[in-house]
């Protein structure tokens, strides 16, 4: 928890400079049980974004590839992070995800699959992975929508060195708890 607290808390003090977020719904995001929160990726910024404006620890559900540099590796383990293969149904990471989810954790993933923009993008109306319906399912907690916008602009170090920060919104929709027969 102090890895998370710290890597909290240096992300703020970054974020806080060169992005003002806007949040809407928050209230749906202020829950003490455990859920899954589901969001659309435009950018790697997103994971950080999000976890500043919901108040508890996110287990974010985070590509493999990004845990082989070892210290790379070694930073998302510290935080909790979990690894997932896009390409595949891992049963090591549902069960990881499931057990933190029944613990009454939160656990954060992208059901696009990766980053995503155009007509790849749930924003554009792509189609969702199965993925988050199922592990709620399961674990028998709510999934919380989220969607992010603005932050891909922060690709632009034009951005980082303005004296404007980069407006970044966030909304939160209505925890689904009920799900159609898979």
């Amino acid at each position: 928890m102090f890895a998370y607290r710290t890597a909290k808390l240096l992300v703020r003090l970054l974020f806080g400079c060169i992005t003002r977020v806007r949040v809407l719904r928050r209230e749906s995001a202020n829950r003490s049980d455990g859920f899954l929160v589901a969001a659309n990726h435009i950018s790697h910024f997103d994971p950080f974004i999000i976890s500043l404006v919901i108040g508890r620890k996110i287990d974010w559900m985070t590509m493999a590839e990004f845990f082989r540099p070892p210290v790379m590796g070694f930073l998302l383990w510290a935080i909790d992070a979990f690894p997932v293969d896009r390409n595949r149904a891992d049963r090591k990471t549902i069960r990881t995800a499931i057990e933190r989810l029944k613990e009454g954790d939160v656990v954060g993933l992208f059901p696009e699959g990766g980053i995503r923009d155009g007509v790849r993008s749930l924003l554009e109306g792509a189609p969702l992975r199965p993925g988050a319906s199922t592990l709620a399912q399961i674990a028998n907690v709510p999934i919380l929508p989220c969607v992010i916008l603005g932050s891909d602009r922060l690709y632009s170090t034009k951005r980082w060195l303005r004296l404007r920060r980069t407006p970044v919104w966030i909304a939160f929709g209505n925890p689904i708890s009920h799900f159609p027969e898979l």
